[in-house]
């Protein structure tokens, strides 16, 4: 049989009805099994308080607890004259509202709001139902997978695995919700939730809404023109160098960048890096002495 409800909740029997509600608010915040996973002394409690607030917590099972008409388990006192039906916690069934127009016996949105969200933990016949808890992990990815998608597998301290589906156009620090992939619960699993973390690419970059890279052309190719081999995303292609071509020129390769959430394709960018070669011979070095004497510029910036 259960303790006076009164006793349960530590007020007195003259308590105003704000303030049986603040003690439960208390003691159901300090132990849910959400704030205490694991601890069957805390379950107990919490199934406890929550049985006292059923029958303090209605204005009609109140009076009937405080007229002796029903017992501390909500049973009618006189059985041998008919009984309810039985509710949640063994409580005759039905019951009219208690404070703040609050239905007896219905605790779920009252646990909601003591812990900030809904379906959490609620009171039922013989305990409590609680959806398990949500878990986190963060997850590198290639841009390559940003680009084209992926599945990746992913494994979490408990031993669990799971296949993660990496969507077109993901981006650095975005959450992926898997439902139903957290902690096992009463109530069904919580949910998992992966951060992406796009690492470093040793060829192109963001910026902003573009993808780029530096292209690197020799030194006759960009007087003369030609064509070179251009790494991209999808694998090398080859690109036209135009006559002239100059550092810091950009060519847009279309339809070889990033991914937006569509899955639709943006342009690369390389811009371009005269390179020269790592060691020139006197037949060049005689060309450019000639060609400073000659054909004397001063390199401007363009802008």
């Amino acid at each position: 049989m259960a303790r006076d409800p009164y006793q349960e909740l530590g007020v007195s029997r003259g308590a105003s009805a704000d303030e049986v509600r603040k003690a439960f608010r208390k003691l159901a915040k300090q132990h849910h099994p959400d704030t205490n996973p694991g601890n069957k002394a805390a379950e107990d409690r919490f199934k406890q308080v929550s049985a006292a607030f059923d029958i303090l917590g209605d204005v009609e099972k109140r009076k009937k607890f405080d007229a002796g008409e029903i017992d501390a388990d909500g049973r009618e006192t006189m059985r041998g004259f008919g009984g309810g039906g039985g509710g949640p916690w063994g409580q005759p069934g039905g019951g009219g509202r208690g404070p703040d127009g609050m239905e007896g016996g219905d605790l779920g949105d009252l646990f909601s709001e003591i812990l900030g969200r809904r379906g959490q933990g609620g009171a039922g016949f013989g305990g409590f139902s609680q959806r398990g808890a949500d878990v986190r992990a963060k997850l590198d990815i290639d841009l390559e997978e940003t680009i084209h998608g992926s599945k990746k597998r992913i494994a979490f301290s408990d031993g669990r695995t799971i296949d993660v589906t990496i969507p077109k156009g993901a981006e650095e620090g975005q959450t992926l919700r898997l439902k139903g992939q957290g902690s096992p619960g009463r109530a069904g699993p919580g949910d998992a939730f992966i951060e992406l973390t796009v690492k470093p690419h040793p060829v192109f970059r963001r910026e902003g809404a573009a993808l780029v890279m530096d292209l690197a052309v020799s030194i006759p190719d960009a007087v003369l023109g030609g064509k070179v081999e251009a790494p991209t995303p999808d694998g090398p292609v080859s690109l036209t160098i135009p006559k002239g071509a100059n550092s810091g020129q950009s060519l847009r390769l279309k339809g070889r960048g990033l991914s937006d959430a569509r899955g639709k394709r943006g342009d690369l960018l390389g811009r371009i890096v005269l390179m020269m070669p790592d060691k020139t011979d006197p037949e060049l070095e005689a060309f450019a002495e000639r060609w400073r004497k000659e054909r004397p510029y001063t390199p401007r910036r363009k802008g």
